[in-house]
C-alpha cells in the first residue's frame, strides 16, 4: 500500500501556501509579476488591487479605487482613531505602536459603516436582479434593516457636515466611470435610491456621507463587503501616520483625552468612610 502523504519538506512548503507571492533567493514575484517589473510601472492603488484580486485593474478602475482611498485618509483629531494615535504618541511609543493603537479602534461603530453600506447595497442589488426596480428593492431592504433593529442607515448623515463634501465629488467620478464602462451604473443608482427613501421616511434629507460614497465605489468595483473595511483601514492609516508623526514632534508628554484642568464628572456614591 503506497503512502501518498507529503514528505517532510513538501509538508513544510505547504504549511503557509499562498497564491499571492512567490519568493525564492534572488527572486520575488507578486501574482506572477517580477517585482522589478512592477517597480516604477505600477502605482500603489494598482498594487492593492493586484494583491487582493490577482490581476491588475484597468486604468479606469485604478483611478476610481485611488479616489476612494484618497478621500478617506483623515477627518481630524475629533475622530477617535486619530485622537488615539496622537495620545499614544505622547506616551513615548513608536510610530508603529501609535498606528496599531489607532487602527484597533476601527470597528463596527467607527470605521465599519463602509462595509455595512456595501452589504446593504449588495442586498438591494440582489432584489433588483430578481426583477424589482431600485425604489421597491430599496424600500424592502430598508424595511428588513429596521425590523432587524437597525437605527442608523450606514453611509448616510454626518454629525459634523450638513453635506459631506467628499461624497458628491466621488459620485461624480463614479458617474464618469460608469459612462466609460469601468463600473456598472446600478450601485450609484442604489445609493441615490437609499438617500431618497430615507428622505421620504424622515421628511428631511439625510445626505450620503464618505462611507456611503466609497461603498458605491467598492461595490461597483466588485470588492466583497469585508474588504471595504480593510480598504478604509489602509486609507485612514495615512492620516493616522501623519497625526502620530506631527504629535511626536511636539514637546508634550502623556496628553490625555481632555485638558488637565478639566475633571470628568463624577456620578458615583458620595463621600463615605469605612465606619459608615
Amino acid at each position: 500500500m503506497s503512502d501518498d502523504r507529503p514528505s517532510g519538506d513538501d509538508k513544510a512548503a505547504q504549511w503557509w501556501s499562498t497564491a499571492i507571492i512567490d519568493m525564492k533567493p534572488g527572486e520575488i514575484r507578486y501574482r506572477g509579476y517580477a517585482v522589478e517589473e512592477l517597480i516604477g510601472n505600477v502605482g500603489f492603488a494598482q498594487m492593492i488591487w493586484l494583491m487582493l484580486r490577482g490581476e491588475l485593474p484597468t486604468d479606469g478602475q485604478s483611478r476610481l479605487l485611488e479616489a476612494a482611498l484618497m478621500a478617506a485618509v483623515d477627518h481630524g483629531p475629533q475622530a477617535p482613531s486619530i485622537a488615539i494615535a496622537r495620545m499614544a504618541a505622547t506616551c513615548g511609543v513608536g510610530l508603529n505602536n501609535a498606528m496599531a493603537s489607532a487602527l484597533n479602534t476601527l470597528g463596527d461603530v467607527h470605521g465599519g459603516a463602509g462595509e455595512q453600506a456595501v452589504t446593504l447595497y449588495q442586498a438591494i442589488a440582489e432584489r433588483m436582479d430578481e426583477g424589482a426596480d431600485a425604489a421597491i428593492a430599496t424600500r424592502a431592504e430598508l424595511d428588513a434593516f429596521a425590523e432587524a433593529g437597525g437605527r442608523h442607515v450606514p453611509g448616510f448623515g454626518h454629525r459634523f457636515h450638513p453635506v459631506d463634501p467628499r461624497a458628491p465629488r466621488l459620485l461624480e467620478l463614479v458617474d464618469d466611470a460608469a459612462k466609460a464602462g469601468h463600473v456598472p451604473r446600478h450601485f450609484a443608482q442604489i445609493g441615490r435610491a437609499v438617500e431618497a427613501e430615507i428622505e421620504r421616511r424622515k421628511g428631511k434629507r439625510i445626505p450620503m456621507n464618505i462611507d456611503g460614497a466609497t461603498a458605491v465605489i467598492y461595490a461597483g468595483l466588485g470588492f466583497p463587503a469585508p474588504l471595504a473595511r480593510g480598504l478604509f483601514c489602509l486609507s485612514r492609516s495615512v492620516g493616522i501616520l501623519a497625526h502620530a508623526w506631527e504629535q511626536a514632534g511636539e514637546d508634550v508628554r502623556n496628553k490625555g483625552p481632555i485638558p488637565r484642568d478639566v475633571l470628568p464628572a463624577y456620578t458615583g456614591v458620595g463621600p463615605r468612610t469605612l465606619d459608615d
